[in-house]
């Protein structure tokens, strides 16, 4: 009955592990779709939740313990005339649930 637990308790734990390290694959999805809009010179990195940072916001992984973020890089920002930033719209922050799955527009269910 032990054995059993345990094997119960590490099937846990690489299932939590897994959902933990998924910030690269979505940093690679935003990655993509913001290119698919034909944007150029930009990038999307991925940084610790509290982490102070220019650009903007566009999800979160690492249950929460990283956040990603949208820069546009030097050369392509100072080609285009400075604009005021637009408030960022719910339906384009990608959100990781308490279960792992990812949404678009933080529609967690509870």
């Amino acid at each position: 009955m032990l054995k059993f637990f345990s094997l119960i308790a590490a099937g846990v734990l690489v299932s939590t592990a897994a959902h933990a390290d998924n910030c690269e694959p979505l940093r690679t999805q935003i990655e993509a779709n913001i290119a698919s809009k034909g944007v150029t010179d930009f990038s999307v990195t991925v940084v610790d939740a509290e982490a102070v940072v220019v650009g903007d916001t566009v999800g979160s992984c690492g249950q929460g313990t990283k956040k990603i973020v949208y820069a546009r890089s030097a050369a392509s920002a100072g080609a285009a005339a400075p604009r005021p930033q637009q408030p960022t719209r719910d339906e384009d922050i990608w959100v990781e649930c308490r279960d792992g799955s990812m949404v678009k527009g933080g529609g967690c269910k509870p």
